[in-house]
């Protein structure tokens, strides 16, 4: 009894801790989608408010990025798709002797690294470019088609996994038996198998378009000089971020919620027609608590909750008065601002009251000077200068004004004013008389 306690108590801690580690960086990015702050944080919550996707639906590089995403993840789903659904099919028909290698073949794009798919990708595409002679305007430098490309060389694989995953429970007897009755290969694909695999499509599908849009490796090097979303959300990143990035992960988790809640609905609704068609062939009519069962099925009752949680956000954000809060939230920081200011002002004036206090900590190591330089203790001291230009006295400063006396040297008298034009007219006036 006590170790079924216990075994549950782990149980269930470790699916709280596994959640919260899940969920938990998610459900803190959508609270600072709606706080004021000029950086996406959570704590300290100032205002409530939703200018931030405002400023979302502003920035034109970042729009511009998702239609970019949006358009290549559609591309890549029209190509990847059908790849998959080929090489799955290809598989079934080879030999049972070449079905391990043509796996390992058609599996390896997963394995090479992102970057190496990009960079071959471009190099491949400028060669052919460079052999057909065609200008950087053409499709093979083009962004767009070579991100397509290069993403879908690698989705393919995962599509053409689910592809295999789907067609190892179909039963081979229905194509042959529609084979048997005249049908073509066409036909029989078209009739038999392709509403077999029509849940796997849809699948495959998504599971490329949300490997396109989230991918960055592959992508940063193909897209050449456009720029998707996780290339603008990148560059963001390295130059600052404000809660508008909050407020885009705000709506895809939202648009990914409605979607997975909206084909849950559809899927529990098939799922409840079927058994109802059922039941009203074998002459049975549904009761009250299967109808009920149909309107308390908890995807309605999340998309409810997400509807309400988002109509009240709105009504709220609405309703606050944000200015209001925000006047106030900065009064509040110019009061801190100031008491900081003030505190300091007043533990200065507190140093310098106490001058003979030491303030280096008592744990300080004494200083060790070396022998012999006792007199030259701060000697390049600025205050230096100035002890010696205060210090001059006017007795001082009347003997600098003195001239100096010159001090001649012995035997130099003689060769005074040896260059001075006079001589030579004495000389030459001397010369005259002679």
């Amino acid at each position: 009894m006590i170790a079924d306690r216990v075994r549950k108590f782990f149980v269930i801690g470790f699916v709280i801790v596994f959640f919260s580690y899940l969920f938990g960086p998610l459900l803190l990015m959508s609270v600072s989608a709606f706080n004021s702050s000029a950086f996406p944080r959570v704590s300290p919550f100032e205002c409530f408010t939703v200018e931030w996707f405002a400023v979302l639906a502003q920035d034109a590089t970042l729009m511009e990025g998702l239609r970019n995403s949006l358009f290549i993840g559609f591309g890549v789903v029209l190509i990847a798709v059908p790849m998959g659904l080929a090489g799955a099919l290809m598989l079934t028909q080879v030999n049972p002797r070449v079905r391990p290698w043509y796996y390992t073949v058609v599996i390896s794009p997963i394995l090479i690294p992102g970057v190496v798919l990009g960079i071959s990708t471009l190099v491949f595409w400028d060669r052919l470019g460079t052999m057909f002679g065609a200008s950087y305007d053409s499709i093979f430098y083009d962004g767009i088609f070579l991100t397509i490309v290069g993403q879908s060389t690698f989705i393919a694989a995962y599509a053409m996994l689910v592809f295999i995953s789907r067609l190892q429970r179909f039963d081979t007897a229905q194509e042959e038996a529609a084979l048997d009755l005249g049908a073509t290969n066409v036909q029989a694909f078209r009739k038999v198998l392709l509403p077999f695999l029509k849940p796997a499509i849809g699948s495959a599908a998504v599971l490329a378009f949300l490997a396109s849009f989230e991918n960055y490796n592959t992508t940063v090097f193909t897209i050449v000089s456009e720029s998707t979303l996780t290339t603008v959300l990148a560059s963001k990143v390295r130059y600052g971020i404000n809660p508008s990035i909050s407020a885009l992960a705000v709506v895809i988790v939202v648009l990914t919620l409605v979607g997975a809640v909206f084909y849950e609905i559809l899927q529990r609704r098939e799922a409840a027609a079927a058994k109802a068609s059922e039941a009203v062939a074998r002459g049975e009519t549904a009761t009250r608590a299967q109808q009920a069962a149909l309107y308390a099925d908890p995807a309605v009752i999340i998309a409810l909750l997400v509807f309400i949680a988002g109509f009240g956000t709105v009504y709220f954000a609405g309703t606050l008065g944000v200015d209001e809060c925000k006047v106030a939230v900065k009064e509040e920081k110019q009061r801190l601002a100031r008491e900081r200011t003030k505190m300091r002002q007043s533990l200065e004036m507190f140093k310098g009251a106490a001058p003979g206090v030491q303030t280096a900590p008592a744990t300080t190591a004494p200083k060790v000077r070396a022998k012999g330089t006792e007199g030259y203790e701060n000697v390049f001291a600025p205050s230096n200068l100035e002890e010696t230009v205060d210090s001059d006295s006017p007795a001082q400063q009347k003997q600098q004004e003195q001239p100096e006396e010159k001090v001649e040297s012995p035997g130099k008298s003689q060769f005074q004013n040896i260059f001075d034009p006079a001589n030579l007219q004495q000389q030459s006036g001397s010369g005259g008389t002679n």
